[in-house]
């Protein structure tokens, strides 16, 4: 058996995989210590600072204090609507570019984000709904519709939902949701204004009810797209070589694309439209553990949320005693790690 100068076996490279799996495991294991370190700063920092030890102290043993009132009641809220929206957005990321073999690729691709906000506006304009709790519903509605619209447009024809379809099928119905959207904000003065503040994308309006709500949605999104980490890895390789290792191409992609629908309606329903979360954060996670599925929708799962966490953090403190919305710091702060990213490495596709 032939061995390598540093004794790796050239034949197996087993030691090799080994290393390669260890370093993912302590990757995945990091991600999850820099969320926790995230949420407790999230439930530490605000217009009114806490110390760590009063914020534990609060979470283990709720005295009614002041400072219990503001952690229970504001930020646990908070900070698990960031946990939540984050990871589904991570992962619905990470989805579409393997969907559409596309790097570029975010969840906004297939028209869901235009799809849940129209779906508000429609619960404003149409029938006065302003209940947070109640608009989710009509938002989960209009993401579930635009998902359903884009499969079906790019499943018409020869050969099915292909990757480029279904980039293709997602542009129209996001151009018509979008367009039907504005319109309707236009013609209603008082529905424009509320809407201003949901469509930047914030965490600050997030309550237990709204959590309530789409949580189980997330969950079971979250559980999908676990279960299709080896068909996704097969799409990798291209449809036909996909189906000679016995995947079901169309079935694979038409859930893959159900799980983002869920995902991502829920998540903008919950706290807005975010930018860059879901095209980022899988870059990020593939620059670490590569482009396997199995590890890549773990990694950012948690890579999501935490940046999320840390993004709502650097908006509360910014410009205090006001506050920037998590979705104006995602885009600043974003978009320019995004290039960072993009010029370090060559992009490759899920």
């Amino acid at each position: 058996m032939t061995t390598e100068a540093g004794g790796t076996t050239a034949t197996t490279g087993r030691p090799v995989t080994r290393r390669r799996t260890t370093t993912r495991f302590l990757a995945v294991a990091a991600a999850l210590l820099l969320l926790i370190a995230a949420a407790l700063l999230s439930l530490a920092v605000g217009s009114r600072s806490l110390p760590l030890s009063v914020v534990v102290d609060a979470l283990l043993h709720d005295d009614g204090s002041t400072a219990s009132a503001v952690i229970w009641d504001v930020r646990v809220p908070r900070t698990l609507a960031g946990i939540a929206a984050g990871a589904a957005l991570g992962v619905a990321g990470a989805l579409i570019q393997a969907l559409t073999r596309n790097p570029l690729a975010d969840p906004g691709l297939l028209g869901i984000n235009a799809g849940a906000a129209t779906g508000v506006v429609l619960s404003l304009t149409v029938l006065g709904i302003t209940s947070l709790w109640a608009s989710v519903w009509f938002a989960m509605a209009g993401a579930v519709l635009a998902g359903l619209l884009a499969y079906s447009l790019a499943s018409g024809g020869r050969g099915g939902a292909t990757p480029e379809r279904l980039a293709l099928g997602g542009a129209v119905v996001a151009a018509v949701f979008t367009g039907v959207g504005q319109t309707l904000m236009l013609l209603d003065a008082q529905a424009l204004d509320q809407l201003r503040f949901w469509s930047v994308g914030s965490l600050a309006r997030a309550d237990g009810a709204t959590l309530t709500t789409v949580t189980p949605f997330i969950g079971a999104g979250l559980l999908l797209a676990l279960a299709l980490v080896r068909p996704l890895n097969a799409l990798a390789l291209g449809d036909d070589s996909a189906r000679a290792l016995g995947s079901h191409v169309h079935r694979a992609r038409f859930l893959g694309l159900l799980a983002v629908t869920v995902l991502c309606g829920a998540a903008t329903s919950a706290v807005g439209p975010l930018v860059f979360v879901g095209l980022a954060v899988p870059h990020m996670a593939r620059t670490v553990v590569g482009a396997d599925q199995r590890w890549t929708l773990p990694l950012s799962m948690l890579l999501a949320p935490a940046l999320l966490l840390f993004a709502d953090v650097l908006g509360r403190i910014a410009v205090r005693p006001d506050e920037l919305d998590a979705g104006v710091v995602t885009a600043v702060v974003g978009a320019p790690l995004f290039i960072a990213l993009v010029r370090r490495r060559r992009v490759v596709a899920a």
